[in-house]
Formats: structure tokens, sequence, C-alpha cells
């Protein structure tokens, strides 16, 4: 847990940094200015407001807990465990399995599941699923998360700036650095994104184990959405699904070559293989 924060730490410090040097090169120091404007503005609306979005974006219903009784008891349990606040709790109508934790902090964590995941799984699998949507809410990854966006769009915003508009401050900028910078910002801060993203699923599985006891049931979650997957290769994802995937339990549309590259999760073989080690091991 401690090692995955200190990585998270540290590839928010690289993008910070890069963030800071794109605005510098492509538009001196009021370039820089007006992008942590922009960076301030953005984080306080995601901090605020994101929840929310998200809810919005999936269609997401409160959860029926008369109908999904055994989803409310799995959490309200996983909650009690580890002293947490309980979350609300929400229902996606659609058949596609998945499950994912939005919320500005721990007081007002969302947790929700969707249809297919409480028809696909059986109830340990299930309850360990929510175990790791609880782990993210417990290290505050839905915060890490909005941070991270909010950089990498900062810094693709200020390449196209300066792509349509130029930079200020031409005395202190370098053609050929603004140039580089133009076209390799955006990428390098759409992989420390990435980075970012799968460091905290992986904090999240290694969370949803402890709490349960054992990686077993969280392993055999994972390889029954990854059996599934290939069904969906031709279901094309709406922008709703895509710019939310970052926050779901798997990534159900990416599944290889390039895609896979800039996926916001670890493949399923190393989150199966992690979570087996670790029972291997023994879990404290």
């Amino acid at each position: 847990m401690i090692k995955n924060t200190l990585k998270t730490t540290l590839l928010l410090g690289l993008m910070t940094g890069l963030f800071m040097t794109a605005g510098y090169l492509l538009g001196g120091q009021n370039g820089m200015l007006m992008a942590l404007g922009f960076a301030a503005m953005s984080n306080f609306a995601m901090y605020w407001w994101s929840g929310s979005l998200v809810l919005k974006m999936q269609h997401a219903e409160p959860l029926d807990q008369g109908e999904h009784g055994n989803v409310v008891r799995m959490v309200q349990d996983l909650a009690m465990k580890d002293g947490l606040p309980m979350p609300k709790l929400y229902f996606v109508d659609t058949p596609i399995p998945n499950a994912f934790a939005t919320g500005r902090n721990k007081d007002n964590a969302v947790v929700a599941v969707t249809r297919g995941i409480t028809e696909l799984l059986n109830d340990n699998e299930l309850k360990a699923v929510l175990a790791h949507e609880l782990g993210h809410v417990k290290n505050n990854d839905m915060l890490v998360s909005a941070i991270a966006a909010t950089l990498g769009g900062a810094i693709s915003a200020i390449a196209q700036m300066a792509m349509f508009f130029g930079g200020g401050d031409e005395e202190n900028r370098n053609p050929i650095a603004s140039i580089a910078m133009m076209l390799l910002a955006p990428l390098a801060a759409m992989m420390i994104q990435m980075a970012v993203s799968r460091s905290r699923e992986f904090g999240a599985d290694d969370y949803g184990a402890k709490l349960v006891g054992s990686g077993k049931d969280l392993a055999s979650a994972l390889r029954k959405l990854d059996e599934l997957r290939p069904a969906l290769q031709t279901v094309q994802p709406s922008p709703a699904q895509e710019s939310t995937n970052h926050l779901m339990f798997m990534n159900m549309f990416n599944l290889q070559g390039m895609n896979a590259l800039f996926s916001t999760h670890p493949s399923t073989e190393a989150r199966v293989s992690r979570l087996l080690q670790g029972d291997t091991h023994g879990r404290r």
C-alpha cells in the first residue's frame, strides 16, 4: 500500500513538472501562470462536481435496496470492518459487467454496480469487487484521478494553444524545444496518467483482497469478466463510457495492441498473478 502511494506521488510529481515545463517553454512565464490558473479552476470543479457528473454520464440511479439487498449487506459489512463511512449505492442498468467508485472524499463516496456484474458474479466474487471499490475510497483515489486528469488536460491545452496562437515571452523560448513539447507533452502526460491509474488499481486490488481475507475471489471475478471481453469487441463504447473508463473495476473494451499500451488498467494476468501471489505469501 505504501509502495503504491509513493509511486502515485512520484508520478503526479513528474506530471506536475512536465506541466510547468510545457507552460514555460510554450508560453514563457505568462503561459505557465495561465495554465496554472486553468488547472486550479478545473481541479476545483472536478473536486466538487465530478461525482455527480460521473453518475449522470453513466445514467446511474440509487440502488433499489429491496431488489439488491445482498449488495447493501456486503458493503455495510465491508465498511464496518474497516471503519469507513457507508457510501451511497447506485445501480447502472446495463448488461456490461462493471463497478466503480466516485465522490470527492470518504464522507461523500459513491459505489455503483451494473446489472451485468450482479448477474455474472456469485456473492463471494461480488463482495471482493465491492471491497476493491472501497479500496479506491479508502485511498482517496478519486481525488488523485481528478488531479492527474486535470494536469494532463492542462498540458494538452497548452500545446494546442501554442500550436494555434503561439506563445508569449519569445526571448525565453527555444523554438526547437517548443515544437518538441507541442508534439510530445500530450503523449507524455497521457502515459503518466495511465501509470497513475494502473498504480491505483493494484492498490485497490491489494486492499480488497486484504479486506475479504483472500485474493482468490477477486481473481475469479477478474477472470470471469476477462472471459466475457471478446464478446464486447464489436461494441463501440459511448463517449460517456470512454471518458469514465478509468474509474471502472475493469476496462471491458480495450483489449490488444496500441489500445493495451494506453489502457488505464493493468492486464488481467498481472492483476490475477499479484492477487494469487499475495495469498501464497500470506496476507497481514
